[in-house]
């Protein structure tokens, strides 16, 4: 019976021999695969926690210049930001808060540039869409017209449809193109959510133009009669 068992268990043993041979390279280099791409994704992982943290530290220190009021202070930090840590979520936003302390303090053409960086560069499409819309108004108050046009254009993020064409109606009215911006503002009033406040303010912009949306609605009504 020993004999036995000790005959199966060296079949056994050669069976897994044969197959080690055949198949153990294999198995060792997909082995050395995982754990290397297991090493990968730890380490890409830390590398990222701490890319977030330095530019957190950074992001920071932009906001007491900003809150402090220095628009020099802030357009060199935001620099440092940007070029070190272009891909956080910390660039994007100290691009942002940047611009508004330069265009506060007059400094329109930097304030530009800062938008004009997030709005190419952000990671987040909401955030590109977000620097576009306030890119194209600053162009808009120099009188860049066709080029706020063309920065809105670029902002196709879902969820922004309003907000784009209302601020293309405010271009298109400075323009003197007052047709195409009671377009713009009809199509930003029907984009808007019913209970989103800002509703209100694309009515009285349409109301302005004699095109209230309860006209509106009347007209259509009694054309469909």
């Amino acid at each position: 019976m020993a004999t036995q068992l000790d005959l199966q268990e060296q079949e056994q043993l050669d069976a897994l021999k044969a197959f080690w041979n055949k198949q153990g390279n294999l198995i060792t280099w997909v082995l050395v695969l995982v754990l290397a791409a297991f090493a990968g994704w730890n380490g890409w992982q830390w590398y990222q926690r701490d890319q977030a943290a330095k530019a957190g530290a950074v992001f920071d220190e932009l906001d007491r210049a900003a809150r402090a009021g220095d628009a020099e202070r802030v357009g060199r930090i935001f620099g440092d930001l940007k070029e070190r840590y272009p891909r956080t979520a910390f660039a994007q936003q100290g691009g942002l808060l940047a611009a508004k302390t330069q265009f506060d303090k007059g400094q329109a053409d930097a304030a530009r540039a800062s938008l004009t960086w997030v709005a190419a560069n952000a990671v987040e499409d909401e955030m590109r869409t977000v620097a576009r819309l306030r890119l194209a108004a600053l162009q808009s108050e120099v009188k860049q017209y066709d080029e706020a046009l063309k920065t809105l254009a670029a902002a196709q993020t879902p969820g922004f449809v309003g907000l784009v064409e209302d601020r293309r109606g405010d271009i298109l009215l400075a323009q003197g193109k007052t047709d195409e911006a009671r377009a713009a503002y009809q199509a930003a009033y029907k984009a808007m959510g019913e209970r989103v406040d800002y509703r209100r303010l694309i009515e009285a912009k349409m109301t302005a133009l004699g095109a209230a949306p309860e006209a509106a609605a009347a007209a259509a009504s009694g054309a469909s009669r």
